[in-house]
């Protein structure tokens, strides 16, 4: 039994200017290619339940390191002090030698010579009662069975020590050979060797960039994760400015999941990796460093990360998408005809298997990765899909189109189940349907933007349950709802950020983002930030 652990080791990137290029070179091959050679270190699973077993002893988990132990037929065999153990052997401290051997795996013959001796030293002591017990243990009956012979001898040195005639005996000599014998059997392992190899697999992953310094740790997972604050609040004041070149702009933006990076999508085709510690570049990712950007031929519409934070999925305008492993900067997988037009949305399924896309096509459908095949296509909507996204726990999908209407469709028929048009200012209007946005405080509700003056939270079944609305006549182009659900951020036409309380549908705040146009809006998971 083992288990392979490969450790794929990346070099370490140092800062360097940055610099755009204009060409795709820099993008890597379409099909999930190798990631350089794996060091493989075969590791004996025995070892590994060993391990385990020490923690259990030394957190005194007595219950689970019996049924770790019985299960898996292994022990540790191992003693606190070697030296101890041969010491208590050489001066006959039987009582706490047989205290330590309870628990260990050796060889039947090796309990045999151990009984045999305390048997015979308990009889010269004249402890008849302790040495007779012993010879009708489990060991010695099943010496009886093997070798009735030996077992006989032992019985008879009893008897003649009882009628005073014991044999004569070099214990000192016996001691010393049972000593030898039995510290073939046993080892030391250094305590707290469980924690001690996990901390120096964090350190590592750290050296190589995988985990950022200072960041809090989900062990099971093996990923960083942020830390929610205590209170949310309405951003009242700038926190950082990206800025970018005259020529350029970014037109998505998105979070990763543990908080601790914003992957942004420009016109200009570059995906970018920014520290949300400082909103610089994040040069500790080599590729970055050395000017080795993620990159499509076009504008890039729409960036979306993996639950696990490790893939990013970016869609363009000519409607490609690629998948990327965002530490690496390696393209795994790349959708040339993903749509007939330009990538609107895009979101990665539950499991990061497959990926939800939508296009100004009026066309959504769902990628396998593995396949790079279109697995499902709906169809419905008569105008740009501007936004889609897993519903009802990955069952269904919320979509949201340019011809003012979201749709709810089921994931497994492709049928749309639910048609929905949100309010609309005039009769007859058909308002775009910008943004759609799961309601955090309760799953059945959602978010809708639309270009009008009001952000809606409605229902499956197309009920308006609340309305966040302004009362002069703006109209909003993006919408986003905090982590916990007690604001509506809307972000006007005229580049300003409205704050909503959920709870009562108050405006609580509003002031200017900035001094161009926006276009589009996204919350931080942990922090009160947009």
């Amino acid at each position: 039994l083992a288990t392979a652990l490969a450790l794929k080791g990346s070099k370490m990137g140092t800062d360097s200017g940055k610099k755009r290029k204009a060409d795709e070179s820099t993008s890597t091959g379409p099909a999930l290619p190798q990631e350089g050679k794996a060091h493989v270190v075969q590791v004996d699973a025995i070892d590994v339940v060993k391990i385990i077993l020490q923690f259990c002893k030394e957190n005194n988990l007595k219950r689970s390191f019996e049924v770790i132990r019985d299960e898996c037929q292994t022990s540790l065999n191992t003693v606190d002090s070697i030296d101890t153990f041969l010491s208590d052997i050489n001066t006959g401290k039987w009582d706490a030698v047989l205290s330590q051997v309870a628990h260990l795996q050796i060889p039947q013959m090796k309990y045999v010579d151990l009984y045999e001796q305390i048997i015979l030293e308990m009889s010269d002591l004249k402890e008849f009662v302790l040495a007779t017990q012993l010879l009708k243990s489990s060991v010695m009956m099943l010496l009886r069975k093997e070798d009735e012979t030996r077992y006989l001898s032992i019985e008879n040195a009893i008897q003649e020590a009882r009628q005073g005639r014991p044999q004569p005996r070099s214990n000192k000599d016996k001691r010393a050979k049972l000593a030898r014998s039995l510290s073939q059997e046993v080892s030391v392992i250094p305590p707290s060797r469980l924690m001690t190899i996990v901390g120096q697999a964090l350190k590592w992953q750290r050296m190589q960039g995988v985990l950022p310094a200072g960041a809090e740790i989900d062990l099971l997972r093996g990923v960083a994760v942020g830390k929610m604050e205590e209170e949310e609040r309405c951003p009242t004041t700038l926190s950082n400015t990206i800025r970018f070149g005259k020529d350029c702009h970014i037109e998505c933006a998105k979070f990763s999941p543990d908080g601790l990076v914003l992957a942004t999508g420009s016109v200009d085709g570059f995906v970018e990796i920014w520290d949300t510690s400082t909103f610089k570049l994040k040069t500790d990712l080599s590729y970055q460093a050395s000017d080795q950007f993620m990159l499509h031929s076009c504008a890039v519409l729409c960036v979306d990360f993996g639950r696990d934070g490790e893939l990013i999925c970016s869609g363009d305008q000519d409607g490609k998408i690629k998948v990327w492993r965002y530490r690496s900067g390696k393209c795994i997988r790349e959708l040339k005809n993903a749509h007939s037009m330009g990538v609107t949305t895009v979101a990665f399924s539950r499991d990061g298997g497959q990926v939800l896309s939508g296009s100004f096509d009026a066309v959504i459908r769902i990628h396998g990765l593995k396949s790079g095949r279109i697995l499902k296509e709906f169809r419905g909507h008569t105008s740009y899909v501007n936004h889609a996204i897993y519903f009802n726990h990955g069952q269904q999908i919320l979509s949201g189109s340019s011809d003012g209407t979201v749709h709810i469709w089921e994931l497994k028929t492709t049928e749309c189940v639910k048609k929905i048009r949100p309010p609309q200012r005039h009769a007859g209007d058909e308002a775009s349907v910008l943004s759609i946005h799961l309601y955090p405080k309760n799953n059945d509700y959602f978010i809708v933007c639309n270009r009008s003056s009001t952000v809606y939270l409605m229902t499956q079944e197309g009920q308006v349950v609340k309305s966040f609305h302004l009362e002069k006549e703006q109209n909003f182009i993006q919408a986003c709802v905090s982590t916990q659900g007690e604001y509506v951020y809307g972000l006007g036409a005229d580049r300003k950020l409205y704050c909503f309380q959920t709870d009562d549908t108050r405006l609580e705040e509003v002031f200017e983002v900035s001094e161009v146009e926006s276009i589009g809006l996204v919350h931080h998971p942990f922090k009160n930030l947009v």
